[in-house]
């Protein structure tokens, strides 16, 4: 299974490459894909690369099911 994860573009470079705060990490993504996105859109991020432009609606709504997510499977692990 693969998994994109959304993030916002906080500064892009001149080599196609931006960083993407992606919930308060700062990552390095290329956006070749989707040469369209700029500062301050959110992108969905796959294996280094923006893959599309995302609504802020969609991207946080995204973010908040991966955290609900991964408090259910936090909570699982305390119970064995």
């Amino acid at each position: 299974m693969c998994l994109g994860i959304p993030g916002k573009i906080i500064n892009i470079r001149d080599d196609g490459f931006a960083e993407i705060d992606m919930g308060g990490n700062i990552k390095e993504a290329g956006l070749q894909i989707v040469p369209e996105a700029k500062l301050g859109d959110y992108v969905l991020i796959h294996a280094g690369y923006a893959i599309q432009v995302l609504s802020e609606e969609e991207a946080l709504e995204t973010l908040d099911y991966l955290r609900q997510i991964a408090s259910e499977m936090g909570a699982a692990d305390e119970t064995g």
